[in-house]
């Protein structure tokens, strides 16, 4: 049985929880990535965790998953329509993130 959140922000949290889930997204917005790419882009997560996310996002639909019928497979992730519409919400969290971190690393210490 599925739940229905009744928080918005319940449901934002839950789509983007894990801890690559935002940094996934705020790479696919430039452009389509392979799973390689990814890897090495984000270096410090394992490739099951990264292969979950995206499988996760892809569930939710804010990624669209492409393969390629060559030999090896080429399978490609991009921001799907509906996941290009988080992109603002990705750029206010980037802007949120830089000004908390001026804030905690340049106001003197108490």
């Amino acid at each position: 049985m599925i739940h229905q959140r009744e928080c918005p922000i319940e449901t934002i949290i839950h789509v983007l929880s894990g801890k690559w889930k935002p940094m996934i997204l705020w790479l696919l917005i430039d452009s389509t990535k392979r799973f390689s790419d990814l890897e090495k882009l984000i270096p410090d997560v394992s490739q099951k965790m990264l292969a979950q996310h995206l499988r996760d996002l892809e569930r939710e639909g804010v990624v669209d998953r492409t393969v390629y019928p060559t030999v090896p497979p080429r399978v490609e992730y991009s921001l799907s329509e509906y996941g290009q519409t988080l992109i603002p919400v990705a750029e206010v969290m980037c802007a949120w993130g830089e000004n908390h971190n001026k804030r905690k690393y340049e106001e003197p210490a108490s």
